[in-house]
């Protein structure tokens, strides 16, 4: 959520709604299509962040072998140790956040 400050007693409020890669180490590919693998899980179950997770999970465990580890939700903090070229942390619909990476 980003805050914008048009005057000095006017605050306008915005969600992004276009998906926002925060960090990752991916190759091009494999970012474009987790990222539009994660859109599509978040519009499918907008309100059920497990079912998301796992139809990430495993479309990304068929298409490039497993084992992926995907965590949706919102406000959580992560540290995680992934095999190289593997991780993907992004936000879509504004405020749901999505941890992909391969465990070592």
């Amino acid at each position: 959520m980003e805050k914008v400050q048009k005057s000095p007693s006017l605050i306008v409020v915005s969600n992004h709604t276009y998906p926002l890669c925060k960090l990752t180490d991916m190759s091009e590919e494999m970012k474009q299509e987790a990222i539009e693998l994660c859109v599509t899980a978040t519009e499918t179950y907008p309100h059920n962040y497990e079912h998301a997770a796992k139809l990430i999970k495993q479309s990304l465990d068929k298409k490039f072998g497993a084992p992926f580890q995907v965590i949706v939700g919102e406000s959580y903090a992560f540290y995680v140790i992934h095999q190289l070229k593997t991780l993907l942390y992004m936000f879509t619909g504004g405020n749901i956040a999505i941890l992909i990476w391969r465990t070592v």
